[in-house]
């Protein structure tokens, strides 16, 4: 009779049972009771506050490492980070340094000053700049990723050198990019004065690469301690 009134909706035969079994001994309730165990659903306010707490303590931690101290799936954690939490993982952008806001400023404002100069300034300067060359073992990129909402910023990770190779490295740029390049095998006992008969070397060799941008003689230094040592000035 059931199945002829709501098809295959009707109750199973077992179940047709069990509550007229209930029905004949008092029972008045169709609701189901409370039964111990694990609730029908993980998802309370309580532990996605856990959650929360837990991603900012230490934001590079696991889905699983994260289901395991909760006690709840890992495909329940993960909704909880992506939806409820508007979260994501994101890898740390790699950069040479780290700067300050005031340097970054001032990085700005000079751009700015050398873009308003009517003159061609930037098409005859040559700027160079020297740099350690290290042999590292860089941090793989899925162990750098963090939890991050929309609206944190992107972690950064910089290179952690090894101090026991290196090479000394001088960079000459243009307008165009990178003009000339020179790397050193140094010894250990090398400093920053004794290096700089590497770099009288380097600029013989840029001198050959172009000599139209020799042709006036002109040489403009920062004060850097080695560029003051009289043999770079004699040169």
């Amino acid at each position: 009779m059931l199945v002829q009134v709501y098809g295959d909706n009707a109750m199973k035969e077992t179940a047709v049972y069990k509550w007229v079994k209930h029905f004949s001994e008092g029972r008045e309730s169709v609701t189901d009771e409370e039964r111990s165990g694990q609730p029908a659903t993980s998802k309370t306010e309580e532990k996605i506050a856990k959650i929360h707490q837990i991603v900012r303590e230490n934001c590079r931690l696991t889905v699983k490492s994260m289901a395991e101290e909760v006690n709840i799936d890992r495909k329940t954690v993960r909704k909880f980070l992506t939806e409820d939490l508007d979260m994501r993982k994101v890898c740390a952008k790699m950069v040479p340094k780290e700067l300050t806001e005031e340097q970054k400023q001032r990085r700005v404002t000079i751009c700015q000053d050398l873009l308003e100069r009517q003159d061609y300034i930037l098409g005859c300067v040559i700027t160079d700049d020297e740099t350690w060359v290290y042999q590292y073992d860089p941090e793989t990129k899925w162990k750098s990723a963090q939890w991050k909402t929309a609206n944190s910023p992107r972690p950064k990770n910089s290179f952690g050198p090894n101090q026991e190779s290196k090479q000394y490295c001088w960079l000459f740029l243009i307008l165009e990019g990178l003009f000339f390049m020179n790397l050193y095998q140094l010894e250990k006992q090398s400093t920053k004065f004794t290096i700089w008969k590497y770099w009288k070397g380097c600029v013989k060799n840029l001198d050959g690469n172009d000599p139209i941008f020799f042709a006036n003689n002109s040489w403009l230094h920062y004060n850097a301690p080695a560029h003051m040592a009289l043999s770079v000035g004699e040169f």
